[in-house]
């Protein structure tokens, strides 16, 4: 994948949740708290990051493993079906995570060759380990980010502003990918 398109990518998946937050405040708000228990939310997520973990394992190219590599498919692929039965507490939170750190994997393979042409690969490089430690912090304490959605959709001046400044963030990544990283 090119690094403009993920940039474009990025930008917009974080910038539509905040469009709807601006908008409606409440209504953000109110999803947002649910959210860390929601299991459905959870299975959905935990599934796609179970795809997508399986999906880079199988292209990676480990000489060392090749004869274990189906068998190492198996048992991540049953790891994630099975979290969805029997680690059903704070199951969205735990699938986020996964989707965050293979979001950060992908964002600092795509940059990696291109850290000399712009010093602003480094601000994408950033985000992707912002992405890290929360997939870290988020799978080793789930109940944090429900303490941080609590806090920070306390009252509706504090989702908008939150929204605003995640909103200018997920823009600037889109005008890096449309600009800066055109080409790349």
């Amino acid at each position: 994948m090119k690094l403009s398109l993920l940039s474009i990518l990025v930008g917009a998946v974080v910038s539509v949740p905040q469009i709807y937050g601006l908008a409606r405040p409440a209504g953000l708000a109110s999803r947002a708290r649910e959210f860390p228990r929601n299991l459905k939310a959870g299975v959905v997520l935990m599934l796609l990051a179970t795809a997508w973990f399986l999906y880079i394992l199988n292209a990676e190219p480990i000489a060392d493993f090749t004869v274990y590599k189906p068998y190492m498919l198996a048992g991540f692929g049953a790891v994630g079906v099975l979290s969805c039965i029997f680690v059903q507490d704070f199951l969205a939170v735990r699938g986020l995570a996964v989707i965050l750190l293979l979001l950060a994997k992908t964002m600092v393979d795509t940059g990696r060759p291109h850290l000399g042409e712009t010093p602003f690969v480094v601000a994408f490089q950033a985000l992707a380990y912002v992405y890290v430690v929360a997939g870290i912090w988020f799978t080793v304490a789930p109940w944090r980010l429900r303490d941080w959605l609590n806090w920070f959709t306390a009252n509706e001046k504090m989702v908008r502003v939150g929204c605003a400044a995640r909103l200018a963030l997920g823009l600037f990544f889109v005008a890096l990918g449309l600009t800066v990283f055109r080409g790349m």
